[in-house]
């Protein structure tokens, strides 16, 4: 296949049956790699890639508690949205914190917080990726909505 052909996986939903929802976005310097760690070893469900020969062009990958994720290969040439590997950082809502710090310790990765029980009710710690993006996985679900 050339570069210019586009490879995809095909998404799993369509636009219509998800809810509105806010995508960070991340970009990696090996972007299949990254993929392959987040699906394989955190968890997260592939659910669409779209591939620009050996790059990834776009990604989207669910968490399988909700929310989601945006990835692709990183371009600096890229003038309109471009950003830095490793730069990134969020928080992941789990009930199951205990067993994913198990599950990830077992596995390697790097733990950059121990796991440890928070003064606001929240069960957390943190991890760094391959690329070394921030991933906080916590039992926090955020404070009430205003009415």
């Amino acid at each position: 296949m050339n570069t210019t052909e586009k490879q995809q996986t095909k998404p799993t939903s369509t636009p219509a049956e998800r809810a509105p929802d806010v995508w960070p976005t991340l970009q990696a310097n090996d972007a299949p790699a990254l993929i392959d760690f987040l699906v394989g070893t955190v968890g997260f469900l592939r659910t669409a890639v779209y591939e620009d020969g050996d790059r990834v062009a776009h990604a989207e990958l669910d968490w399988p508690e909700g929310g989601a994720v945006m990835l692709g290969s990183y371009d600096e040439k890229s003038q309109d949205w471009c950003l830095r590997p490793g730069t990134f950082g969020a928080y992941v809502v789990t009930d199951h914190v205990d067993d994913l710090y198990r599950r990830l310790t077992d596995a390697g990765v790097k733990i950059i917080r121990e796991i440890v029980d928070e003064p606001y009710g929240s069960r957390e710690f943190a991890i760094a990726d391959p690329e070394g993006n921030k991933w906080s996985f916590g039992t926090y679900r955020g404070s009430p909505r205003p009415a």
